[in-house]
């Protein structure tokens, strides 16, 4: 929350990337340092009978909204006395549904889908009692919006890094709501070309529903883990998701293929077997584009994935 205007009211500011269209009309709370307060959040122009055609000119932008309270508040002081200051966050309620169909409709899907995908991998690996080949560290961030994400929370010596995410389904991109998405590229630039091909080919060897798709506005904690001096391979794998930052939309396919994704990926070798030891400054296996099958580990068999999360009926 950015001001406390005077007619009582609250101005907001976005967190991360997303547009004041869809925050219009939403039931939220607002988090003050001695409680939480519910509201709405209108239009400045909020009534047809008092404006009539107005409200339909007026600009999509956070400068045209507000949160109204559901309390005595007509002016400054009265939201003062309620404890409110600058600062206070506001969570919008997600209003999950879960239908016969399968399809999956909320708020913040991204990327609380991605984690709970994550979390039902890991739980079919443990029950599966197998060993991962190397160790892993599951990871869970909650600023990639802001841009920091994975930046300081990684391990020095990890050498691979899968980020996951959502994946747009909309005109001019590949993604899929009954499909999990291989990222080739995002705002950032391209993905390592190894370890995403590492990832199609479990995809392929599992008989996954896969998509590869380039995400043109749009970066993940692959991207600030780069950037923060990691020197790793990066990928990232996404569930396909309609309407990305607003009334989203996916469908257990796709988690559903993601989790058999990632249940591969965390039983299979590094893609090349140097960067198992990554204090090895040899040059000997340095990896080159076409040598790729010949430079993996010559046991690169992961147990079926339907032997771990169970087959999809």
């Amino acid at each position: 929350m950015r001001q406390l205007q005077d007619n009582g009211r609250l101005a907001l500011a976005p967190v991360g990337c997303w547009s004041s269209r869809f925050a219009e009309g939403s039931r939220v709370s607002v988090f003050t340092d001695t409680g939480v307060l519910r509201g709405s959040v209108l239009p400045l122009m909020a009534s047809g009978h008092a404006f009539n055609t107005a409200i339909d000119q007026m600009p999509v932008s956070w400068d045209h909204v507000e949160v109204r309270l559901d309390a005595y508040c007509t002016n400054r002081a009265d939201c003062e006395a309620l404890g409110i200051g600058i600062g206070d966050f506001v969570a919008f309620d997600p209003l999950p549904e879960f239908t016969d169909s399968g399809h999956i409709s909320a708020r913040h899907l991204d990327d609380k889908a991605g984690v709970a995908a994550l979390l039902a991998a890991l739980k079919a690996v443990v029950e599966s009692g197998h060993q991962p080949l190397i160790d892993c560290h599951p990871l869970f961030t909650i600023t990639e919006e802001t841009g920091s994400g994975a930046a300081g929370a990684l391990p020095w010596d990890v050498s691979e890094f899968v980020g996951i995410d959502i994946a747009p389904v909309a005109p001019g991109q590949s993604s899929s709501e009954h499909a999990v998405s291989v990222a080739m590229q995002d705002s950032s630039g391209p993905y390592d070309y190894h370890l995403s091909r590492h990832l199609l080919k479990l995809a392929a060897d599992q008989e996954l529903p896969v998509r590869r798709d380039l995400f043109r506005y749009y970066f993940s904690d692959a991207h600030s883990a780069v950037t923060a001096g990691h020197d790793i391979r990066t990928a990232l794998v996404a569930f396909g998701c309609d309407a990305t930052h607003g009334y989203e939309r996916t469908h257990i396919d796709s988690l559903a293929a993601l989790s058999r994704l990632l249940c591969g990926y965390l039983l299979s070798p590094p893609v090349f077997a140097s960067d198992s030891h990554p204090g090895n400054a040899s040059l000997e296996r340095f990896s080159h584009q076409l040598e790729h099958d010949a430079q993996m580990e010559s046991d690169t068999r992961v147990p079926p994935v339907d032997s771990l999360v169970g087959n999809k009926d």
